[in-house]
């Protein structure tokens, strides 16, 4: 049997698709963000990106990078296992704490990413239950499918954000079954929120569980980087907030945060995060050290939301199609794998601008785009560079521009 010749199509078949996905080799520099080196055919040259999802540049501050630099420093860098064998570090005790007291829970837990946390959280939590119904938004990220996938129990998907068909759903389900409604809080492709507060009215009225994901939203929003849910006043509504440290809070890393009994009963028996080492002690020091920070700064926040608002400003004055929304998220649409690649193969071969296309199966086909993601380092001239290489492109292409209104 020859073997390659299987794994051969199925990258042809990717290819001939435009979804085959080429790496760009990045060099960041945290003097320069969000300038960096970008290693391409002809050798190194400057770019400036525009796709981080470092939302606020925490990876580069001067309290989390030294809060890191010290704990390597005293306690090395490996976590020297699980947290079972190994034994759990102070510094993770730590970032539990500081968790907990962020979403206002009694408890949290970290895991090794936000996939795992959500993939093993889910999956755990729906096994500890009886004949669960698991209710998903039709939106929600890969990760929380794959944990519905993996957990076995009997799943509903209900239309994005539309509550009057999670009803149905509810109510059709009954009272008395254990029921986990699933969802998140900023979806990051569109950059739409979730009714918050009206999906938790109707978990109260049919007795379900309420799983909310704020990956996209911690660090970003509320007074203290809680999430969208503290930014609306209803983390205390939630039974389960799960979140990263990767995005807003520039490290590495995913947790739950919840009841003390609903997190040491995932924590006693996910596989996910009892056979897997631990975070380094140096992770775990430099997203408390973000966190921390973040709970009594909003000028990181305060300065990204008004870069976010003068960039979409000025691409929709250009002309360009940016897809409305009222959060950090701006989609520039294409609606061709094809286009959105060449689009962001012209941005950075000749106009040093690095954003990556997002093609099915992240997004559905014809709805392809560049996800763009200002931080609060990104300086209004950037903003004027990004908007003169995105027309310039657009007109090389041939997509469609507006008209051009006053900024």
């Amino acid at each position: 049997m020859n073997y390659e010749h299987y794994f051969e199509n199925a990258l042809a078949a990717l290819k001939n698709e435009r979804r085959y996905r080429v790496f760009v080799t990045i060099e960041h520099d945290v003097t320069r963000f969000p300038r960096a080196t970008w290693h391409g055919p002809q050798g190194a040259r400057e770019v400036t990106v525009w796709c981080t999802n470092d939302y606020l540049g925490m990876g580069r501050h001067a309290v989390v990078t030294e809060a890191m630099a010290e704990c390597a420093r005293t306690l090395g860098v490996g976590a020297g296992g699980t947290r079972n064998i190994a034994g759990t570090s102070k510094p993770i005790v730590d970032l539990e704490a500081s968790l907990a007291d962020l979403h206002g829970k009694e408890a949290s837990l970290v895991f090794t990413s936000g996939y795992v946390s959500n993939e093993t959280g889910i999956s755990t939590l729906a096994k500890l239950l009886p004949e669960p119904l698991l209710i998903s938004d039709e939106m929600n990220h890969n990760s929380m499918i794959e944990g519905v996938r993996r957990s076995g129990g009997e799943k509903r998907i209900f239309r994005h954000n539309d509550v009057a068909h999670l009803e149905e759903v509810l109510k059709a389900a009954g009272p008395d079954r254990a029921k986990i409604i699933i969802f998140e809080s900023v979806y990051s492709m569109d950059g739409d929120v979730s009714p918050i507060h009206a999906i938790c009215d109707l978990a109260e009225r049919y007795n379900a569980m309420t799983y909310l994901d704020e990956v996209h939203a911690v660090g970003l929003y509320g007074p203290r980087g809680g999430g969208y849910a503290e930014e609306v006043g209803a983390m205390h509504r939630l039974d389960i907030i799960e979140a990263t440290l990767a995005k807003g809070f520039g490290g590495l890393g995913g947790y739950l945060a919840g009841k003390e009994c609903v997190i040491d009963a995932i924590r006693s028996h996910a596989p996910g995060f009892i056979f897997t080492t631990a975070l380094p002690p140096p992770v775990a020091a430099a997203a408390r050290a973000a966190i921390e920070h973040l709970k009594v700064s909003d000028a990181e926040r305060a300065q990204q939301r008004a870069q976010v608002a003068k960039t979409k400003a000025r691409l929709a004055a250009a002309g360009l199609p940016v897809m409305a929304n009222n959060t950090h998220i701006v989609p520039v649409m294409v609606g061709d794998a094809q286009l959105a690649k060449a689009a962001s193969d012209m941005l950075i071969e000749r106009h040093g601008v690095y954003v990556q296309p997002i093609n099915y199966p992240t997004v559905a086909r014809g709805t392809e785009r560049l996800r763009i993601t200002p931080t609060p380092h990104h300086s209004d001239a950037l903003i004027d560079e990004l908007t003169e290489a995105l027309v310039a492109t657009w007109r090389e292409l041939g997509l469609a521009l507006g008209e051009r209104q006053a900024a």
